[in-house]
């Protein structure tokens, strides 16, 4: 038995002499003096990389040119000031070159000079006159050059507007102009979006909010947003807050901010009156520039003017031949009252006509889906009451249409001021009927100087051509009773039969 194991070990010892490998035979000398050199002196230099293109299994992506201000090339001219001239980031000139923002206006280059330093401003200026801008180009000047960390509710900078119009305006301008930063803007405004913009404060961290007062006092009280470390104030159309009884929010919203003297503070007002300077004197320092542009006169320059005589019966038939005739593709209609606008867009509808309306019983967010539509060319027609009268930039409207004449003079500048914008022609066609021709006057004197009124001419005069479309009246309801006070309930709830058994 012990033979066998000492077989089986033998044998097993075999088989492993077997599989192990060779050792390498030595090298003869002749390999040796084959063997190719390899001192560095004659090692040849290795083939260069191939350039990964759009062929090769993994492509390289092209690098971006880097953005200089050679790229944005503007020649100096007498009496304008160049945006270069400024000190600007890079970031904000490359946004205005983007936009096509040459030489500053009047009102950027005053007020530049001077915000740019921190110093507080008032200005006497309206929407189309570049005041949106100058605010916010200083704004993100200063942010850039001093970056701080803020916190979440706690913005670097406040900016109060009367109308949610103005709100959305400002917060799509400011966008365009810090695409190239990091910086951050939120809108708050009422009428719609109350979760989101709580849920978007509570995300991240802010730097610039953009507000009407009401909704913004709601969500400081409920602690959602602390303007107590806002470094800038901007407070913009403080005439119409004061016309529409916002001064005690704003007042109230000032009052939580840091005192006056840490703080940067910037007043804009269509008009200089007593109350508006009162307000400003107090929310500002006393080395504050005043600066007043001539929005009038501008626009009086800008804009063709014509009034035509009609009567109210006469009226709806002038303006569809004019906007017949003349095929106009972007044309605001202003009318005093809303019912006016329901039942002018309906005739124009009638008569093939692409329109919406735009006043103050439309709902937030179809007001915002048909700026969209009417800057989108989808319709022609923007019939609307003084809600747009201020806070619209739309491009390339080429006529303001009064089909009432305004009651307060000033309107009458702001509406025909939606044409003729940032130094464009514009056209502004308004109709004086019986009871409207008296206010003329009114408006020449805000204007300073006569407007010519003229008779419609014979295209305009004439016949109306039948609807296209015909007009369906709403079903009356019959045996309707009338309403007396308190709710019924609902018949389906079972609260309801109760009601009905007492009956």
């Amino acid at each position: 038995m012990k033979q066998f194991f000492l077989f089986l070990k033998s044998l097993f010892s075999k088989k492993q002499n077997k599989q192990s490998p060779s050792a390498p035979p030595p090298a003869s000398p002749k390999a040796e003096i084959s063997k190719p050199r390899t001192d560095p002196q004659t090692v040849s230099p290795p083939e260069p990389e191939k350039e990964k293109g759009p062929g090769n299994a993994f492509p390289g992506k092209p690098k971006k040119k880097k953005w200089s201000v050679n790229d944005f090339p503007v020649e100096p001219r007498e009496g304008e000031t160049r945006f270069h001239d400024l000190d600007l980031p890079l970031s904000i000139l490359h946004a205005i070159a983007d936009l096509k923002f040459n030489y500053c206006t009047p009102i950027q280059a005053k007020l530049l000079a001077h915000t740019l330093e921190g110093k507080d401003a008032t200005a006497k200026a309206q929407t189309g006159t570049g005041k949106t801008a100058s605010f916010i180009i200083s704004m993100l000047t200063t942010f850039i050059k001093n970056p701080f960390k803020n916190e979440n509710g706690a913005p670097r900078a406040l900016i109060l507007a009367p109308t949610r119009e103005l709100v959305y305006q400002i917060e799509k301008d400011f966008q365009d102009l810090a695409k190239y930063t990091n910086l951050r803007i939120l809108s708050i405004y009422g009428g719609t979006g109350y979760n989101k913009q709580q849920t978007q404060l509570r995300e991240k961290p802010v730097d610039v909010i953009v507000a009407t007062p009401g909704r913004l006092i709601d969500f400081m009280g409920k602690r959602l947003i602390d303007p107590s470390k806002v470094e800038i104030v901007v407070i913009d159309e403080a005439d119409r807050m004061l016309d529409m009884g916002f001064i005690p929010d704003v007042r109230r919203i000032i009052l939580k901010t840091p005192h006056k003297k840490k703080r940067q503070t910037l007043f804009f007002s269509a008009t200089l009156t007593s109350d508006v300077l009162r307000l400003a004197e107090s929310w500002t320092n006393q080395d504050t520039i005043q600066i007043e542009i001539d929005p009038e006169q501008t626009a009086a320059d800008s804009i063709h003017q014509i009034v035509y005589i009609t009567t109210e019966s006469d009226k709806f038939k002038h303006v569809y031949n004019l906007i017949n005739n003349e095929q106009l593709k972007r044309v605001i209609l202003f009318v005093n009252r809303k019912a006016t606008a329901r039942i002018l867009s309906e005739k124009l509808d009638r008569y093939g006509q692409k329109c919406s309306v735009l006043s103050g019983d439309v709902a937030q967010d179809k007001r915002f889906k048909v700026l969209e539509a009417f800057k989108n060319g989808r319709i022609n027609i923007l019939v609307a009451t003084d809600v747009a009268a201020r806070g619209l930039h739309i491009e390339n409207i080429s006529h303001v249409i009064n089909y009432d004449l305004p009651h307060e003079p000033e309107h009458y500048i702001h509406r025909i001021g939606r044409t003729g914008r940032a130094g464009a022609s514009g056209i502004s066609i308004s109709f004086a009927d019986e009871d409207s021709s008296f206010f003329i006057p009114q408006i020449e004197e805000v204007l300073g100087n006569k407007i010519e009124c003229e008779y419609p001419s014979e295209a305009l005069d004439k016949p109306l051509p039948p609807p296209r479309k015909k007009y369906i009246a709403k079903p009356k309801i019959k045996n309707r009773k009338p309403f007396k006070g308190g709710r019924r309930p609902d018949r389906k709830h079972p609260a309801a039969r109760t009601y009905d058994k007492r009956r």
